[in-house]
C-alpha cells in the first residue's frame, strides 16, 4: 500500500477561510486537524491526479464550526465547494464521487454532507460520529478514531494489574439513556466506580485525578453518550484500561483492519444492568490477555508529524486503501 497508494488533494480554497489547513492539532477534534498535516507530509501525496487512487476533499468543518458557522451554514459551504470542485474538474463525474473522501472529525461533520446527495451516496466521509443511526454508512464510510491530542500523561507501558485496584471506572455527562441508566444502577457500588463528572482529560490537577482512575481500573466503560463521538475510547487504551463498549449502531474505529474482541469487552446498551457481573465473569487470564493486547493497540490510536508506520493516520490511509478497490470506472 505504502508504495503504490495515491491521493491526490484539491488546491482550491482559500486556507484562512475553511480550506486546505486545521483549525488546531490539538484538543478533541484534533483527528481531523492532523490528517489534514500529516496528508500533506506523508508518501501517498500525489500532485499529478492521474495517478491519484482518490482525491481528498479539503474543507474542515473544525474551522467551519471555530468561524461561527451553524449546521445550515455548513452544509451550503460544502455543498458549494463541491460543486465547484466538479465544475471545474473532471474527476468527479468519473465514478459520481465514489473514489473522493472528506474528513471531518465535529459531531455534525456527517450531516455537514446532506447538501450533496452523491457526497453521501458515494463518497468516502472519515468521520469520527461512526453510528449508523445517524447517517453514517458502514463499509463505505470510515471511522475516525477522536483522540484528545496530546494526551495529558504519559501511557502506563507495563503489562501489570497488580495497581489496578478498581474493577471498572466510567465519569461524564448523563446526557444519555444509557448513561442514566449507568448512574443510576451503579454510582453507589463498592466494585465500580462511576461517577457523573465532567471530564477534561488534558491538564489541571482535577483532570489528572480523574486520568489516575484510568490507570488504577482494569475496565473503562465506554457508554455512547448524546454525540456518537467520544474520546472516552482512546483514552482507555491510551492509559492501559481495558474499554467497555456499551454501545448500540457504532461502528468501532479501524474495525476492517483491528480484531476488537481482542483487546475489548463489547456489549450491549441493554447489558448495562448486568456490567458488574459481566466484567466480573471475565477469568484473570483473560483480563491479562485483553490488557496486553490493549497495550499492543495503543500506537493505533497514537497521532505523530511526521505521521510513522502503524499509527492512526496510517491505519485511516489502510481502511482508504481497502475502500479504493470497490471503485469501478
Amino acid at each position: 500500500m505504502e508504495r503504490e497508494f495515491k491521493v491526490f488533494v484539491y488546491p482550491d480554497g482559500d486556507p484562512n477561510t475553511y480550506y486546505q489547513t486545521p483549525r488546531k492539532l490539538t484538543g478533541k477534534y484534533a483527528s481531523e486537524g492532523l490528517f489534514f498535516k500529516n496528508i500533506k507530509e506523508s508518501r501517498f501525496l500525489t500532485n499529478d491526479p492521474e495517478n491519484a487512487h482518490l482525491f481528498f476533499i479539503p474543507i474542515s468543518c473544525h474551522k467551519m464550526r471555530g468561524k461561527g458557522a451553524n449546521y445550515k451554514e455548513m452544509t451550503s459551504i460544502v455543498k458549494k465547494y463541491v460543486e465547484e470542485l466538479i465544475n471545474k474538474y473532471p474527476y468527479w463525474n468519473r465514478t459520481l464521487g465514489a473514489d473522493h473522501f472528506f474528513v471531518a472529525c465535529h459531531d455534525i461533520g456527517v450531516k455537514a454532507t446532506e447538501g450533496v446527495p452523491l457526497l453521501v451516496k458515494n463518497s468516502i466521509r472519515v468521520v469520527c460520529s461512526p453510528r449508523y443511526d445517524s447517517g453514517y454508512i458502514p463499509h463505505k464510510d470510515v471511522a475516525l478514531p477522536q483522540i484528545l491530542h496530546p494526551f495529558a500523561l504519559p501511557p502506563d507501558v507495563k503489562y501489570d494489574l497488580t495497581n489496578r485496584s478498581s474493577l471498572a471506572f466510567w465519569a461524564g455527562h448523563r446526557n444519555s439513556k444509557v448513561r442514566e441508566e449507568l448512574v443510576s444502577t451503579w454510582k453507589n457500588d463498592r466494585e465500580l466506580d462511576i461517577q457523573n463528572a465532567h471530564v477534561n482529560t488534558t491538564n489541571g490537577s482535577a483532570s489528572v485525578s480523574l486520568i489516575l482512575k484510568f490507570k488504577n481500573s482494569k475496565f473503562c466503560i465506554c457508554p455512547a453518550g448524546a454525540h456518537a463521538n467520544t474520546v472516552r475510547i482512546a483514552d482507555s487504551i491510551h492509559y492501559g484500561c481495558v474499554p467497555v463498549m456499551l454501545s448500540d449502531y457504532y461502528d468501532l474505529p479501524f474495525n476492517d483492519v483491528l480484531n476488537w474482541p481482542k483487546f475489548a469487552v463489547i456489549l450491549k446498551e441493554a447489558d448495562v444492568f448486568q456490567i458488574k457481573q459481566i466484567l466480573k465473569a471475565i477469568s484473570s487470564s483473560k483480563l491479562r490477555e485483553l490488557h496486553m493486547n490493549t497495550i499492543k493497540a495503543r500506537k493505533h490510536f497514537q497521532w505523530n508529524s511526521p505521521p510513522i508506520k502503524y499509527d492512526a493516520f496510517h491505519m485511516v490511509m489502510y481502511e482508504l486503501w481497502l475502500r479504493h478497490y470497490l471503485i469501478k470506472y
